[in-house]
This record gives structure tokens, sequence and C-alpha cells, in this order.
């Protein structure tokens, strides 16, 4: 499994961008569950990105929103409730349908991937603020052997920052929506997609600082020329297949 160390010199050695699932395949399935991430697996994505927040009696979930109405057949905060009552909820496919795929914790998607894919992880929980919580995940990637293969990002940087503060180690992104600079000590960098067209010289500057460059974009197949062209490391996809597919094509005719 590559570490976020390699990434760089894994990227020039394949020759194209890895692909990050982005909640899994949420065009598909039911976003940030089990058969969401094992279908982008088969679908060939290289990392799975998620959203982290906790239950109320503490445990680390994957879970993008903060309430629970929009994803599943439940009502009221994600805080508010307990592992146990999250678990017999049901989740909604894209079509609107429930589905018996339950909300899984960090901890089952590391168990049910082996520890062998690298991880994106968004903090959504303000907890993360707190060194209590902080401390939490990072005892579970470290006992699981993942602190090295494993990113976190958020738009609060303070949540970052505090998980920085009690391991300083692990590796981070930087998510923006305004700064068209490669700016901050962050390893990872995640422009929103329009800022790379703003700026051209983006990857190259960071490039040079050996930083990874992941744009913000979970359906980047129509861009998909213009991010190989540019030489960004990883990208976002709703649809791995379909993310693949369109590199595929642009090789081709690059050939």
């Amino acid at each position: 499994m590559i570490n976020w160390q390699e990434f760089r010199s894994e990227r020039k050695k394949r020759g194209r961008p890895f692909v990050v699932a982005h909640r899994g395949v949420p065009v598909l399935e039911p976003e940030n569950t089990m058969p969401s991430f094992l279908r982008a697996l088969a679908q060939g994505a290289d990392v799975l990105e998620t959203d982290l927040r906790f239950t109320r009696d503490g445990q680390i979930v994957l879970f993008h929103d903060s309430t629970l109405e929009r994803t599943t057949d439940g009502q009221g905060a994600v805080a508010d409730h307990t592992l146990i009552e999250l678990q017999q909820l049901h989740t909604k496919a894209p079509t609107g349908l429930l589905t018996d795929a339950r909300i899984p914790t960090l901890l089952e998607l590391i168990e049910q991937t082996e520890a062998k894919i690298p991880l994106l992880l968004e903090l959504k929980d303000p907890r993360f603020g707190e060194r209590q919580s902080a401390a939490q995940l990072i005892e579970l990637l470290d006992g699981q052997g993942m602190l090295q293969s494993s990113v976190i990002i958020s738009f609060h940087p303070d949540y970052v920052a505090a998980v920085k503060a009690v391991c300083p180690a692990i590796p981070s992104g930087n998510i923006t929506l305004w700064q068209p600079l490669p700016l901050g000590h962050a390893e990872l960098l995640g422009p929103i997609w329009p800022l790379l067209y703003l700026n051209p010289l983006y990857v190259a500057w960071a490039h040079r600082q050996n930083k990874v460059v992941a744009p913000l974009d979970p359906t980047p197949e129509p861009r998909m020329w213009y991010y190989m062209t540019l030489g960004v490391d990883a990208v976002l996809a709703d649809n791995p297949a379909t993310v693949i597919a369109a590199m595929d094509r642009y090789q081709r005719r690059s050939q």
C-alpha cells in the first residue's frame, strides 16, 4: 500500500492521477456505506474519501451531514444518537429508496479493506477541535497501522490543527475555495477546480514544494484533459469507473 509520503513518486511512476472515490460511488450506492466503498474499489479506485463524525457515545462514524434526514430514514442530529441507534437506520440509495446498508464506523472501513487502502478523511465534527477527541482518532489510526496512509482534511482548519497537535506526523490537507496560490504547510492541496484555470501554474508551483494536488471536483470527467495536462496527482470521483474511462480516452488521444 502506498503512503502519502510516497504519493508524488508513485504518481510519476504510474503516469496518471490516482482516483479518490468521493464517499464511495454515491451516484450508484448509498454514500459513505460499505457497499459504496467496496464498489468504488471494484471499479478501480485507489483511495477512499469519507467524512468523520462522532456518535453520542463517542464512536467515529462515516457520515457527511450533521443531520440524518437526507441520507437515511432517521431524524435529528447524528451527534444525538448512539452507534447502535444509528446502525438500526436504513440508508437511502441515490434513487431515494431505502436500503439495508448501514452507517459504518471508521474502524469497520479499515478492517473491511484490511488496512490496505489509503484514506482521505474529512473532519466534519466540532469535537475534532478537542484534544481528547483528536487523540481518539490518532489512537485508532495508529492502532490499525494507518497513520501514514491517511490524510486529514477539513473546511475548519482548527479541527486539523487540533489533530496535528496530538500527532504532527499525520499528513494533512488544505481545502480552499478562494486561494489561487499553493500556500501553507499541508502535504495535500485541494483547490476548488476553477482556481486551476485562474492559475494554470498552480500544480507546477505546488510540485516544486513536493505537495500533492487533488482538485476539489467530484465530477472531473469534462475537465480530465486539463487535469492530466497540468499533471495533477489525484482526482476526486463520484463515479470512479467513468473517471477512469475519461483518463483512458485522454491517454489514447495523446499517443
